[in-house]
């Protein structure tokens, strides 16, 4: 690796991949009668197990297992019916957050299948107190079709009864009455505070429910410890040790959705908006809101404007009217205060800007609409991932076990010290009450530092901040691929960040075909002005690559512009016409200069990282259409839709889009799959007829088979379901390209685009001559720019050639595929699911940031 970074991009999103020497044999295999069977198996795979040599590079999986090397010392194996005389409880507390109610249907089913009898206490800690009805037992049924739904189907509630020993002395009996010694608390840190002090006093609360003849000695024996998992659910992301709280994504997305209606009304009438959004102590909202909306200024309790901050708020207001801008956003985070404590109200910066500026000025508290509406896909795949994995720590617990908390770090799933977290986030409020800001700003974890670092140099504080400098090196930055969401706001950050390196910017227009034909032009820093907000790409793009343009004309121009550096962004054909470029190198000199492709597709099928800029967009607006799509069949009553999902031969969006909207399947490539296969699917669909909830639903990869097409799929069902359900089938098309681009998106993209720069600059520095030239001929100089695990790494291209299948234009190793066996687990198939948790501490995860 030429070089590597701690990264979050407030990242989605479940687990990483296995290292870059695994590879992922498996079989296709009927249900194994033990555990230990599959362990033999799985240990010694021979011959007779592989599939065919064509398909070795993937993992090819059917209701078997998801099988990793490299993770041996983490691998949990588990299997139907696995635990069974076991019971848990489930309850959420505190605020609601959309992305609960995935986590509910996650814990639920995962803990049927392995055996476990699960409760919903219903009303958080107030349930657990008056027990009775509050506590019942969770059915397979009962969760069906809540992915789509926010907040929280067993309700939440303050409790002040729990607040005191009797209440925790009624509430232990409760869960005594119904066998309860494991439970999973969806809340934020008062209620995982609530539940550790619960565990602590659990012993004694058992004595004395003993001494007073209210539970038996036998009972108290049987369930003598309790044993407590906590999953984090909050819109504010206030809680340290996790790199995103559930339903944190999905109030960006209801806070990005009102900014960009009001950039269009506020662009109109030349206004200034203040737009207030939640988070209490807790500046994240505000801070990626301001950072994705190009927002003029910012206002949020970690970071308290300097004395003398009304002048310099009116001061960049007007600059940026002197510079043609039409409009003003400023977002101010509902616990916002100046340095002396002092509250700072969206009335008090209306009245300012009103009085000083006489501009028209109009305030949007957007109060509740923050926690409401539909989870993002980001907060479904969050919480069903989490929901999973605290089902398994539960089951893997002993009688000393800590309780943990399922956290995310980068991109992996880790279970951290709940009271450990608990305390960084307390230290968080005393460092900012004593007004060691940039303190309580380190332990918000290095994201939230670098997330405010990066909008301080990109938000237009300094608008001419390079004009009277000497630019000395040019910079060329072009789209080659198919239109993917958030590019613009990649551009944007490049852009802005080159030029505070001292570079000049110059955008090529439509690709490489754009250069040939000398469409260049040299970006300023206003050129970019709302660009972050701006679906597709406004550079044009174009999916022909170097190679096919012609390696010679494309030196000549290199040469004729001189560029210094070139930065691609795109899909496999920018990653394509990097490795085309690296390898001309030595017949055209004009090639060694750093070279870096930055991934934006919304297949995600670029070697080198595990997302790409685009792919999440791309993903909420697929599970958005299948809401809709199942709506229209619980209507229509017994109707199943085959819906297809772009992607080329990569299956991420079909599965993850599957795994987000509760589909019943996912068709693709990498996982083959038969005639016989189908029937069985066919099959499962009956028998789910004749439960309550009479619809179904298949995603299918555009490429998943060459015989089993869309259409093919759809007669079947028709066929074999006769008299039973009707099928229906729909291609999504472009759309999933369109649309504004999603807050992961935003954030994804600026990050890179600036830690791209960064690297430039670095490079430049080394290989700089002393006649201006820059001379870059390493493989370093070659890079994929990506998030890898729990970090962005710049990967040399040469290292990348023999990790591609080129054929079908995917990466040999690919994270989302472990997902699989839950995917098929969660829609009630026969599977084997296999955890490759990480153990962790507060401090790493934070490190991740």
């Amino acid at each position: 690796m030429a070089q590597a970074e701690n990264e979050s991009a407030f990242c989605p999103i479940i687990e990483g991949p296995a290292d870059d020497t695994a590879t992922h044999e498996t079989e296709h295999t009927e249900e194994r009668d033990t555990i230990g069977e599959l362990r033999r198996d799985l240990a010694g795979m021979n011959a007779d197990l592989l599939t065919p040599p064509s398909l070795s590079p993937f993992l090819r999986f059917r209701g078997s297992v998801a099988f990793t090397e490299g993770f041996e010392q983490n691998l949990h194996i588990l299997a139907k019916d696995q635990y069974p005389d076991r019971a848990m409880g489930i309850f959420t507390s505190g605020g609601d957050a959309q992305g609960m109610n995935p986590a509910v249907r996650a814990i639920v089913r995962m803990g049927i299948y392995l055996g476990c009898t699960v409760y919903f206490i219903h009303e958080g800690y107030q349930g657990l107190v008056d027990g009775g009805h509050s506590i019942r037992q969770a059915t397979w049924a009962s969760v069906s079709g809540i992915s789509e739904d926010g907040g929280t189907i067993i309700g939440s509630a303050r409790c002040k009864d729990f607040r005191e020993r009797p209440g925790r002395l009624r509430a232990a009996k409760n869960l005594i009455e119904h066998g309860i010694n494991n439970i999973v608390c969806i809340g934020g840190d008062g209620s995982l505070t609530g539940a550790n002090l619960f565990r602590e006093e659990w012993s004694s609360l058992l004595k004395e429910l003993v001494e007073t003849n209210q539970v038996k000695q036998e009972d108290a024996e049987t369930y003598s410890y309790l044993n407590i998992v906590g999953l984090v659910g909050s819109i504010d992301n206030d809680f340290c040790g996790t790199d995103m709280t559930i339903g944190a994504d999905s109030a960006l997305h209801r806070i990005m959705e009102a900014i960009d209606c009001i950039a269009t009304t506020a662009t109109s009438h030349q206004r200034c908006f203040i737009l207030e959004v939640m988070g209490r102590h807790c500046g994240y909202l505000a801070l990626v809101t301001a950072l994705g909306s190009d927002a003029d200024w910012v206002f949020m309790p970690e970071a308290p404007p300097e004395p003398g901050w009304e002048d310099q708020l009116c001061n960049k207001l007007k600059n940026t009217r002197e510079t043609g801008q039409r409009l003003n956003i400023i977002v101010l985070a509902e616990g916002a205060i100046d340095c002396e404590h002092r509250p700072i109200k969206s009335d008090d910066v209306r009245e300012l800007i009103s009085k000083r500026l006489k501009y028209d000025t109009r305030i949007t508290i957007l109060g509740h609409v923050q926690r409401g509406g539909c989870p993002s896909a980001f907060d479904r795949l969050l919480g069903t991932r989490m929901g999973a994995e605290a089902v398994l720590a539960l089951m893997e617990a002993t009688p000393t076990s800590k309780p943990v908390v399922i956290a995310l770090s980068g991109n992996q799933t880790v279970r951290v010290p709940l009271m450990r977290c608990v305390e960084k986030t307390l230290a968080v409020a005393q460092a900012m009450q004593a007004k060691r800001f940039k303190e309580a700003q380190e332990l918000r974890g290095r994201s939230f530092k670098s997330n405010f670092e990066t909008y301080i140099r990109l938000s237009k504080l300094r608008p001419k901040l390079s004009s009277n400098k000497q630019h000395t090196f040019n910079l060329a930055v072009l789209n080659v691929g198919s239109p993917a969401g958030g590019v613009n706001a990649a551009v944007r950050a490049i852009v802005r960040y080159g030029l505070c390196e001292k570079m000049n910017i110059h955008a090529v227009f439509d690709g490489f075909e754009g250069l040939i034909n000398n469409q260049v032009k040299t970006l300023q820093w206003t050129s970019v002005n709302g660009w972050s907000s701006v679906g597709g790409s406004l550079l044009g793009s174009q999916r022909t690559t170097a190679a096919k343009i012609g390696l010679t004309k494309i030196a000549e121009k290199f040469r004729e512009y001189n560029f210094h550096a070139v930065i691609i962004i795109g899909g496999y054909e920018a990653y394509t016409s990097v490795i085309q470029l690296y390898d001309a190198r030595n017949k055209h000199p004009e090639f060694q200069v750093p070279l870096i492709c930055i991934p934006a597709t919304i297949s995600n099928n670029v070697p080198g990282t595990e997302f790409s800029i685009g792919a999440d967009t791309a993903l909420n607006e697929i599970v958005k259409i299948c809401d809709k799509i199942k709506q229209s069949a619980q209507g229509s009553k017994r109707r199943v839709f085959v819906i297809e999902t772009m992607g080329g031969y990569c299956g991420y969006l079909a599965t993850m889009a599957a795994l987000a909207s509760g589909a019943d399947q996912a068709y693709i490539y990498e996982e083959p799959f038969t005639i016989k296969d189908l029937i069985e699917d066919v099959d499962h669909l009956c028998k789910k007829m004749e439960g309550h909830l009479k619809r179904g639903l298949l995603l299918r990869n555009e490429m998943a088979s060459e015989h089993y097409s869309t259409d093919f799929i759809t007669n079947l069902l028709r066929e074999e379901g006769k008299g039973i359900f009707s099928a229906r089938s729909n291609i999504l098309g472009h759309m999933q390209q369109g649309g504004f681009p999603s807050p992961f998106d935003r954030a994804f993209a600026t990050k890179l685009g600036c830690k791209a720069i960064t690297y430039i600059a670095s490079l430049i520095e080394k290989a700089a001559t002393g006649d201006g030239k820059v001379i870059c001929n390493t493989p370093e100089s070659a890079v994929v720019l990506g998030l890898i695990k729990r970090q962005s790494e710049f990967t040399p291209v040469e290292a990348l050639k023999t990790k591609t299948d080129t054929e079908h234009r995917l990466p040999l190793d690919q994270w989302w595929l472990k997902l699989r066996p839950l995917l098929r687990i969660l829609a009630k198939h026969e599977s084997v699911y296999i955890s490759d948790f990480i153990e962790s501490g507060v401090d790493e995860v934070d490190q991740t940031q």
